[in-house]
């Protein structure tokens, strides 16, 4: 089905928005949301799983076959699955990475997320966001605000003791390509209740929600 055109007009209302784990969502959901032509459709959400030359070598469909097994799409019963998928008026309309940050192998490579802070690479209570997917016809209302919302407590519902992102800072009138914007921007992590912890780049910044047990009525 043909998407609608964009309402840029128009902010999406929190009723008109289900997210769901992908492990609920069909893969033909997920195909539409990724597309074929622009940057999702050639990344399959893969860039931070794959380290060296393995990424430019692996062929698109295997790319996109890794995307299925590891979103256990069509598969409710799936024992995890590695994000969320939004649904706008009942139509497939975007996708958000959210997973333990050791499953973004990348990552670790990567300068952004531990410059001027000291973290065990190796800590998987801790959880990332590292991409968000808006289906193309549904770009420009907002979508990426409830999406970034709910993988708080999609990760605290897992068990993780914190959760971060690594976005851009966006600035009126200085264009960034959809592409280099996948990461998401901070005023959308700001208004999910992300903090900012540290700032490696001009342009990038690491902004985190720490979750704190709940202490039981009476205790100090």
């Amino acid at each position: 089905m043909t998407p609608p055109e964009p309402d840029r007009g128009r902010p999406v209302a929190d009723d008109q928005v289900r997210i769901v784990p992908a492990d609920e969502a069909s893969w033909d959901d997920l195909r539409a949301i990724f597309g074929t032509a622009d940057y999702a459709s050639k990344c399959q959400c893969q860039r931070f799983k794959i380290l060296g030359d393995h990424w430019t070598a692996l062929p698109l469909a295997e790319r996109a076959e890794r995307l299925r097994e590891q979103t256990g799409c069509d598969d409710a019963g799936a024992s995890s699955t590695s994000g969320l998928v939004a649904y706008l008026d009942g139509e497939p309309a975007g996708w958000c990475a959210v997973e333990p940050r050791t499953a973004f192998p990348r990552l670790a490579r990567m300068r952004v997320p531990w410059t001027g802070r000291q973290e065990d690479k190796a800590d998987d209570g801790v959880w990332a966001v590292t991409c968000l997917i808006v289906r193309k016809g549904f770009r420009g209302r907002g979508l990426t605000y409830p999406l970034a919302r709910a993988t708080i407590g999609f990760a605290r519902e897992r068990g993780a003791r914190a959760i971060e992102a690594y976005p851009m800072i966006t600035r009126p009138d200085v264009e960034i390509t959809w592409g280099e914007l996948h990461v998401g921007s901070r005023n959308v992590f700001a208004d999910a209740g992300f903090a900012e912890v540290s700032a490696p780049t001009l342009r990038r910044v690491v902004m985190r929600v720490d979750f704190r047990a709940e202490r039981p009525v009476g205790t100090a």
